[in-house]
């Protein structure tokens, strides 16, 4: 299933993307209830599926088997509703589908052929960073490149969405803690990245990761191995490789990230960025004004994005 954040009416609520379709999950759970002449069906849709995704999460397998009974109602009970339930794609925008994570921890150096054209030795341990909630946009907005730097890089990133709690979780049950998988740019400002010895300042500037489009439900995944990931800029290929070709798998991930922390429902993690980056290639490239980034990931998606330059003094 494609679970989505879509912005309708000035609203933002959360769907499920079906056909060229979007299915209002709350709304649809709403009618469901008052159909089924259940009292306070308002707020029950509310406890169980509410219209933010984080919450959403939170609300684990209870809330997760009345989103999918109201889709079956939605799409199968024949009948009218007072609600906008099921709305065409093209009267909503879609938004990076986790709005307002707790953490969103980043890691670096997984691809094998990354490490090497960066000149490094493949890590022990995984190497980690953050990016912030503010740093999220979606796949409908342009990535904004401010004038603090000259060198715009992309980072196409494999991204998975934490669904419960979890802490010290064996790698063996760590796909039960992933409640699904989207795309990501870690769209990096490298000569900010690199003046001082740690990475923070120029990863997390403003707008600078893109999301979504959607959320791939684990289910629907399966086994996160084994998905080609490919990036293009102006529809030149810039980077490619496979999810199988990661150090750090989803699972171990999990497990050596919840031995440090606990990770909460919505939590977002990157997985890491393939080779190619436009500052390790001979000459070096970076993004411009009007650069078109597309990333695309077998049984996701695409996730596409254009590069527009802030001029000086102005809020993106």
């Amino acid at each position: 299933m494609r679970f989505v954040t879509f912005r309708y009416d000035g609203n933002l609520r959360i769907g499920a993307f079906m056909d060229d379709r979007v299915i209002d999950l709350n709304y649809a759970c709403v009618e469901m209830l008052e159909s089924q002449e259940q009292l306070r069906a308002k707020q029950i849709a509310e406890a169980y599926v509410p219209a933010n995704m984080v919450e959403f999460l939170q609300g684990g397998e209870p809330g997760m088997k009345m989103a999918k009974e109201a889709i079956d109602f939605a799409l199968n009970s024949g009948q009218s509703f007072s609600r906008k339930v099921v709305l065409p794609v093209s009267e909503v925008r879609l938004e990076a589908p986790v709005q307002n994570p707790a953490k969103m921890i980043c890691v670096g150096h997984n691809y094998r052929e990354h490490i090497l054209e960066m000149g490094r030795e493949l890590p022990p341990y995984p190497v980690i960073f953050a990016k912030f909630a503010n740093t999220i946009i979606g796949p409908q907005d342009d990535i904004p490149f401010y004038p603090v730097s000259e060198q715009l890089d992309y980072e196409a990133e494999f991204a998975f969405v934490i669904g419960k709690r979890a802490r010290n979780v064996s790698a063996d049950q760590a796909l039960d803690y992933v409640a699904g998988y989207t795309i990501a740019n870690d769209v990096t400002y490298r000569d900010i990245q690199r003046r001082t010895i740690e990475w923070l300042q120029g990863k997390t500037v403003e707008g600078s990761a893109p999301m979504g489009p959607w959320l791939v439900s684990g289910d629907e995944i399966g086994d996160p191995a084994g998905l080609e990931v490919v990036l293009e800029v102006n529809r030149e290929e810039r980077q490619r490789s496979n999810t199988a070709n990661l150090v750090f798998t989803v699972p171990y991930l999990v497990e050596f990230l919840s031995g440090l922390m606990t990770l909460e429902p919505g939590d977002v993690i990157l997985t890491g960025t393939p080779g190619g980056v436009g500052v390790a290639r001979n000459p070096q490239v970076f993004l411009k004004d009007g650069d078109i980034v597309r990333i695309e990931i077998d049984r996701i998606g695409a996730l596409e994005n254009r590069v527009k330059k802030v001029e000086p003094g102005v809020i993106a």
